[in-house]
Order: structure tokens, then sequence, then C-alpha cells
């Protein structure tokens, strides 16, 4: 085997080419890796391949024969040039602007980053908070208003939206995001070179513009389906919670859910029409993972903030009859008619109570403004009747 044409010593430019060498979340990569750090463990793969040692059964030896077609026509410097002509750059663990959040994946985080545009809003905002919005890709309108709505709400409060950039649900998100002037990142399954789906091309370029795209295999890598559902760790662990809006009984979303339920992140659902399939996996997830309803940006927030630090309004609902009553009182009112008076004699029978007690409460309503004297009988409060238009 040939030399390596990069300088195989610099720690960059060798977790650069591990993110080209191997697939997405490959567990032994990341566990040589995690052990070796990247230099050592590409110096240890040339090793190997060049020993002719990677023919054989043994899981180490099946590792090195899925690396070694790669390697063959390995060179970095080619896929950075394409970053670099993109505006783009290169993350790697431990950088200034490495996600944190990532390193809860263990030996399953990302060898490199290759960004477009920022990962965070601001150069404070290591710690930010983030919300992964997913869904299905053939969302209805419902869904779709909802994840848009979701969206504008979180990044109105200070939280970015991270999604997956696709059809349906994701774009949604992206887009309620950025019309509300938020922060938002799309995380590819293929290079960010190939802005994808292609549908989503001008969506995508906004998100760029505005916010971040993100991958971890290089420019040049198509989109797979393996692909997708490795990338969904990364949406999983970037986001302090995950909402699913809508999710089908079997759904990509789902994974990302599980994930994040792996790393002890909460999770949120949507719930939808009992009617409807696009509605089956979010439902599935309140019944069987123990995910928290939610229905508005308030409820998700409740999620990530700390404990008491944001709790959602009650909504606000027309004031019930016998609101605010002790049960004396409330036992009184609702036995007076609807519409005509009655003696304090008949409304004590109905009511089931003394006199004196049913006289002691009408004094209490009246005072309240909730009864009113009618002659020597007593009946509701009318509530005021609407003028008429041009009187």
């Amino acid at each position: 085997m040939r030399e390596l044409p990069f300088d195989a010593t610099d720690p960059r430019l060798a977790a650069a080419a591990w993110s080209r060498l191997v697939e997405p979340g490959d567990p032994a990569a990341g566990t040589l890796v995690a052990h070796l750090g990247p230099v050592e463990a590409l110096d240890w793969l040339v090793g190997v391949v060049r020993r002719g040692e990677a023919a054989g059964a043994r899981p180490w030896e099946q590792a090195v024969a899925r690396w070694a077609p790669r390697l063959e026509h390995l060179d970095v410097r080619r896929e950075l040039d394409v970053l670099a002509r993109l505006g783009g750059h290169l993350l790697v663990p431990g950088d200034p602007g490495w996600p944190a959040a990532l390193d809860d994946l263990g030996e399953a985080r990302p060898f490199a980053l290759w960004v477009r545009g920022r990962l965070a809003a601001g150069p404070d905002d290591g710690a930010r908070r983030q919300v992964a919005v997913v869904g299905a890709r053939a969302a209805t309108t419902y869904g779709q208003h909802v994840a848009a709505e979701l969206a504008a709400g979180m990044v109105e409060a200070g939280v970015a939206v991270v999604s997956g950039g696709a059809y349906g649900i994701d774009a949604a998100a992206h887009r309620g995001a950025l019309g509300a002037d938020g922060h938002t990142v799309a995380v590819l399954a293929g290079g960010v070179d190939r802005l994808y789906p292609a549908g989503n091309s001008a969506l995508l370029e906004a998100v760029v513009a505005a916010g971040g795209v993100v991958a971890e295999v290089p420019p040049g890598c198509a989109p797979s389906r393996s692909r997708f559902l490795a990338r969904n760790r990364l949406i999983a662990a970037l986001g302090a919670a995950t909402v699913v809006v809508e999710a089908a009984w079997r759904s990509g979303a789902l994974s990302t859910a599980a994930h994040a339920a792996t790393l002890a992140r909460p999770v949120g659902a949507v719930p939808g029409p009992v009617t409807s399939m696009a509605s089956a996996g979010c439902h599935r997830l309140l019944r069987e993972q123990a995910a928290v309803c939610v229905t508005d940006a308030a409820e998700v927030l409740e999620l990530v903030a700390p404990a008491g630090a944001h709790l959602p309004e009650p909504p606000a609902v027309q004031p019930g009859l016998l609101d605010g009553l002790d049960p004396r009182a409330a036992r009184v009112l609702d036995a007076l008619p609807a519409r005509a008076s009655a003696a304090v004699a008949s409304v004590a029978r109905t009511a089931g109570l003394p006199v004196a007690d049913v006289r002691a409460a009408l004094g209490h309503l009246e005072l309240e403004g909730r009864v009113e004297r009618d002659g020597s009988a007593w009946r509701r409060t009318r509530p005021a009747s609407p003028r008429r238009a041009g009187r």
C-alpha cells in the first residue's frame, strides 16, 4: 500500500480521514479511535493493511476488511478543499465550537463535523438550549402547522431548533424558526455540498445563511438509508429534548426519539386525531415509551427549563357557574332555578340543607354578586345584556 498523501500525524486530518473511511456510527471504529486517538488508530490501520492482515473472520479483521477499500484512495484534502470553497469549516472534538452535547454519545460520537454556517447562534452559546423537532416526511397540513408554530415559539424564547432538513415536519420546523428570525440547524445524512432533498435546497441555503447545516460525512458522500438512521443519533444528542410532531407507526422519527431516551433526554410527542395514521407513532410514544404530551411551545420549553423555571400559563377558559365556591355555597347556587326566583324554603329543600345554612350562603353569594333578591325570593344574577348596535 502507498503512503497516505496527507499528513496523517495531524489530529484534525486524521479525524477527517476517519469520517471518510467508515460509515457513521461504526462501533468498531468508534472504539478504536476512542482508545487510541485518530492519529494512532489511523497508523494502526495503515500498518495492518500494509502487512496484509485484513483477511479472516475475527471481529477486528472483519472491521479492517470493511475499511481497507476506502483507505487505498484516501485523501481528505480534496474534501477539505470542497468545504473551503463552500465557505464551510471542519470541527473536531476539542475545538472551541465543538458541541459538547455530542460527547454524551460516547464511542458513537462522530469523528468530525463538516459545517456550513454556524452551529451556535453566538460566541457564548456553547451551552445554548436546543430542541430537536422531527416527524414524518408525508406530513399533514395539521402537522406542518404545529411544527412551524412550535419552532417559532421556541426561537422567540431563545431556544434553537434542530432538525433533519427533510420534507414535511423537518422543513416546517426550519421554516418556523427562520420565519421568527431564530437559529436553526439541519443535520444531513449526506455531504454538506449536496443539500438533500433537492426540493429543499432553497430552504437549506436559508438555513446556512441564518443558522447551520452539518454532516458527519465529508462532501461528496451521498445520503443513504443507513446514514439517515445513523444521523438521527446526532439530532437527538444535539437537542436538550426531542419533540415528535407526526410519525407513522414505523417511522425514522421514532428512532430519533429512542436515541434521545437512551441519552436521558426528554421526549415530547404531539397528539393527533386517533383516526390519523400520520400520528400513530406519536400515540405509540405516549402509550409505550413515557413520552410527554406537548401541544404548544410553552409545554416544550417546560421540558428543557430547570424545574419550576418555565411553567406554561393555564389556558383561558370560560369560568364555570360554581367556580371558587365552597361546597355549601355551590349547592345553594346550583339549587336556584336557572331563570326564575325561588324562596329560601324551596332552595333549602332542593339543596338538602338547613334553612339557616341557606340564608348564610345566600348572603355570601349576594356579596360576590352571584345572586340577588327578588322580593322575598332569590334568583341568580343575570349577566348584562349586550347593547344593540346603533343604540
